[in-house]
Order: structure tokens, then sequence, then C-alpha cells
């Protein structure tokens, strides 16, 4: 019988404990996958730009630059009252 002393070089009493470490790595090394939610879905529909209110912010453009809007400011501070009393 051979003995080698404190020092052997193939042998490694926690072996058993580093293989479970080692397969965690290989699986945590998978691709990054995204999911979107059918909620999330629709709200990034509901942000698209719709046509028609393109359309109209257009033609309100071309009334302030040509002067022809003309801004009703009673009616103007009524809409603000409303909104910040919660009617």
């Amino acid at each position: 019988m051979k003995i080698n002393g404190p020092n052997q070089s193939d042998f490694n009493p926690y072996h058993k404990q580093q293989l479970p470490k080692q397969m965690e790595v290989k699986q945590t090394m998978k691709k990054d996958q995204l999911e979107i939610s059918n909620e999330a879905k629709q709200l990034h529909e509901d942000n698209r730009e719709n046509k028609t209110r393109t359309a109209k912010i257009d033609r309100l453009k071309e009334m302030i630059e040509s002067g022809e809007y003309k801004m009703n400011y009673d009616q103007t501070a009524q809409k603000l009252i409303d909104f910040f009393t919660g009617k």
C-alpha cells in the first residue's frame, strides 16, 4: 500500500459538491427571451398615431400659423376648472 500524504493531487473531497454548481451554470447560460403581454400589445396599438387625429392637428397648426384660429378663453378656463375640480 502506498500513502502519498495530505497533499494528494488527484483527491478532491468536494468533487460531489462542485458538480451541481457546474450543472447550474450550464442551465443559466440559456439565451434571453422577451415576452410581451397582450395588455402591453394593446397599449402599444392604442398609442399609435391615428390618421384622423393627425389630420386634425395639422389643420389646427395651419390655422394657428395663418392667424385664423380664435381661442375661446372663457370655455378654456371653464374646462380647466372642471378638470381640476373633478367634474
